[in-house]
């Protein structure tokens, strides 16, 4: 926490919770890390998307909906 009480902002965030945040299954998430779709990070041994990545990631598919 930061010294005003609020949290701070994830700027990393786990692939169980970009599932909740997209709607879809963890096992989506790591197949589209792995396609390339959805950029993410090595830290040590964990893999974490950059909040950027997932935000950039969902302007995609508006632009795709809206293309189609």
């Amino acid at each position: 926490m930061r010294a005003s009480g609020s949290p701070v902002p994830a700027l990393l965030v786990r692939a169980e919770d970009t599932a909740l945040a997209l709607g879809v299954g963890r096992t989506k998430v790591y197949e589209l890390m792995r396609s390339g779709a959805l950029r993410s990070v090595k830290i040590g041994g964990l893999r974490r998307i950059p909040a950027t990545a997932l935000a950039e990631f969902v302007a995609q598919l508006e632009e795709q909906g809206r293309a189609a």
